[in-house]
């Protein structure tokens, strides 16, 4: 699953150059860093079952803050903007950001699809 995040942020380094590798990695990874941190503070919350997925045996309940369409919207701009804040960079460097960490919401295909037509 997580090697789709990295591709994501290693094919988006043709449309930033100037961003870091890590800032990109950074950004396609935001929603699954901050979700245990969220589960800790109990913010977010999951059960283990064995066998609820052929993956993992997490059955994920409740988390709005770190994986809903909103919260990444808004997490994707905060990231811009601190982006643009602490680096300098132009304002393309952070939009080109603030997406990734908002694609978690959409299927790889489709977002792929998109930004590179």
């Amino acid at each position: 699953m997580f090697i789709g995040h990295f591709a994501l942020g290693l094919g988006s380094k043709r449309l930033a150059p100037g961003v870091s590798l890590g800032a990109l990695f950074l950004a396609c990874q935001w929603a699954d860093l901050l979700w245990p941190t969220l589960v800790m503070a109990g913010v977010e919350s999951f059960t283990i079952r064995p066998g609820a997925t052929a993956v993992t045996p997490l059955d994920f309940q409740y988390y709005p803050w770190s994986h809903s369409l909103l919260a990444l919207l808004v997490w994707g701009a905060v990231l811009a903007l601190v982006y643009r804040a602490v680096t300098g960079s132009p304002l393309r460097a952070g939009l080109v950001l603030g997406p990734w960490c908002f694609r978690t919401g959409y299927s790889m295909r489709s977002c792929i699809a998109r930004t590179f037509r």
